[in-house]
């Protein structure tokens, strides 16, 4: 589901246990990342698929990158794979209005 900054930080937020993805490439995610995100790097499709696999199908995952293309196709991969609670951030990190961690 592509949610906007306002609505998907909100869901975030109110969704316990919930797991925010950077798919990025890790030196994407060292120029900057949202607080809390884990990287996992959709252009290398082995490993993101190997770590999705392990991915608990009851858990709510937010997923960004840095403009929301390569979100949107991980959200598409996580609901192919049973994986029902998947929020995409509309318009990424370039969009992004708040705090980030480098």
């Amino acid at each position: 589901m592509d949610l906007s900054q306002e609505a998907w930080s909100l869901k975030q937020a109110q969704t316990e246990g919930s797991l925010i993805i950077d798919v990025r490439t890790p030196e994407e995610y060292k120029t900057g990342h949202l607080l809390n995100s884990q990287l996992l790097d959709i252009q290398e499709p082995q490993t993101f698929f190997d770590n999705i696999k392990g991915f608990d199908k009851s858990r709510s995952y937010f997923i960004y990158c840095r403009s929301g293309s390569r979100s949107a196709m991980a959200c598409q991969i996580l609901k192919q794979q049973g994986i029902l609670n998947c929020f995409n951030l509309l318009g990424g990190i370039l969009d992004w209005q708040g705090e980030i961690e480098k």
